[in-house]
């Protein structure tokens, strides 16, 4: 949701959150046209899968649900990857970090909420990154 929210500037509801699809997008950003790829994995890989996705990605958008501590507690497992697999000496692209930003969904279902901001919080500050909730 988030994925289609951005490239197309509105909601869908109706749409298979288990399907991997990769999207292409353009927007102009600080007066820049930038091109878009975006692999939204749809969280169903395993270890091996998730590997090659991070190897193919040049920065991160790790996203979980307000309403499902599960998926808050891979961000860490997550994170820690990115970093492992883009410092790996057989990166071709050197070993500048890509840029990773932690993202809560959901924010507006409260009543249903397993994960505090104040978790969120506490957990991008200590892998010094990016915290935002959205809906």
């Amino acid at each position: 949701a988030l994925t289609v929210r951005f490239i197309t500037r509105r909601f869908i509801g109706d749409y298979d959150p288990t399907l991997e699809m990769i999207y292409r997008h353009m927007a102009v950003i600080d007066g820049e046209m930038v091109h878009f790829e975006i692999l939204d994995t749809a969280g169903q890989e395993d270890s091996l899968q998730i590997e090659e996705k991070i190897k193919w990605g040049d920065g991160f958008a790790v996203v979980y649900s307000v309403t499902d501590r599960c998926s808050f507690d891979e961000v860490m497992r997550l994170c820690f990857l990115i970093n492992h697999i883009h410092a790996s000496p057989r990166r071709s692209s050197g070993s500048e970090q890509p840029p990773v930003v932690i993202v809560g969904n959901k924010k507006d279902l409260q009543f249903d909420r397993m994960v505090s901001t104040e978790d969120g919080e506490n957990l991008s500050k200590a892998l010094k990154l990016p915290f935002y909730e959205i809906s």
